[in-house]
């Protein structure tokens, strides 16, 4: 079997309605590409017919049902553990960043970064239909404690479009421990620590409504989660062995 160029790695929580057309899309261009790839939808214990979507999709799509609600993190890291190809793409089931947008950010990985965010922050990211205002602000607050709590100095870290050289994908994930929504901070902060080198790219982005993320209840998920991912730095649990990061990070395996 040949293997893909790319695994696309979809999160999907109740997203029957908006599944099938975010499939077709990436289908077709892929196709139109002519590349080898694979979808991987996974099913974050939806109570809908999200399942039945991802099993009914033609083309390269394959499901993985976690059974229960465990988390956007916990569902890519599963995504990232089942996937075959070379790179791996993680986009939110809404697209509101376009599929177009993998190429701008393949070419930064073929310039020697081992990862590359798409970014909603930097001052060529269009912002074509904006969130709601509180939302807007609910993300900066978070940007501005996650800076304080972690060194990290990526403009944008929750943005669901990220490209990764699949080894270092596999190798960051598989130390991961966040499930929620922080998990995107977390690996960024993992791939600092172990030395990878992290693009990050302007996107443009449409707001999707609903979203998936509430005000309150997942903001202080989110925080409480910060403070997780600096204890676990601070007890080891985040260590490999000096060589093992050493070789990671020159080799982007």
């Amino acid at each position: 079997m040949t293997k893909p160029a790319v695994s696309v790695v979809i999160p999907a929580y109740n997203e029957a309605p908006r599944l099938a057309p975010t499939l077709e899309k990436v289908t077709a261009y892929f196709h139109g590409k002519r590349l080898v790839f694979e979808i991987l939808v996974v099913d974050d214990g939806s109570q809908d017919a999200t399942l039945s979507v991802a099993r009914a999709a033609p083309g390269p799509v394959r499901s993985v049902a976690l059974g229960q609600n465990r988390g956007k993190g916990a569902a890519v890291r599963a995504g990232v553990r089942e996937s075959r190809g070379a790179l791996i793409l993680f986009t939110d089931a809404d697209l509101s960043t376009p599929i177009e947008q993998w190429e701008p950010l393949r070419k930064e990985l073929d310039e020697g970064y081992d990862l590359v965010v798409g970014s909603r922050a930097l001052a060529d990211s269009r912002i074509e239909i904006p969130q709601p205002w509180y939302r807007e602000r609910m993300g900066k607050t978070f940007n501005w404690i996650l800076r304080r709590v972690l060194p990290l100095k990526i403009e944008d870290t929750q943005c669901g479009f990220k490209l990764f050289d699949a080894a270092v994908a596999k190798r960051l994930f598989a130390t991961a421990r966040v499930d929620g929504f922080a998990f995107d901070a977390e690996i960024l902060f993992l791939a600092k620590r172990y030395g990878y080198r992290i693009g990050e790219l302007p996107v443009p982005w449409f707001n999707s409504l609903p979203s998936r993320v509430h005000p309150l209840w997942h903001s202080a998920q989110m925080l409480r989660d910060l403070l997780r991912i600096r204890l676990f730095a601070a007890t080891g649990a985040y260590e490999v062995p000096r060589e093992e990061a050493r070789t990671g990070a020159e080799t982007g395996h």
